[in-house]
């Protein structure tokens, strides 16, 4: 069974085939028109010159922004994580046996 998402972007009512999900894509969807609004509100009564496929792009350019950051801060935890686990297994490797000897 096909499944569909509907979104509006610039007034204009979109049906888009879902691959996925359809809760998880209308999800997707509604961020990107989230994300489209914030820019057209940062724009405000932005010239006339700026076009539908500039305010597409710049949305673009800040989901990537912050995916970058995510994958970044992401790393760091990995990596902080990794050494905190390097350290706790080299304390262990360090102390004596303790049990019932």
């Amino acid at each position: 069974m096909e499944q569909f998402v509907r979104i509006e972007l610039f007034g204009v009512p979109l049906t888009l085939k879902a691959e996925t999900d359809a809760a998880k894509a209308q999800e997707v969807a509604d961020y990107l028109v989230g994300e489209v609004a914030k820019v057209e509100q940062r724009l405000g009564a932005a010239p006339p010159r700026i076009t539908q496929n500039a305010v597409l792009i710049l949305t673009a350019l800040n989901i990537i922004n912050e995916f970058f950051e995510l994958k970044r801060d992401h790393q760091e935890l990995l990596d902080k994580i990794f050494r905190k686990n390097e350290y706790i297994i080299q304390r262990l490797s360090e102390s004596p046996a303790t049990g019932g000897e």
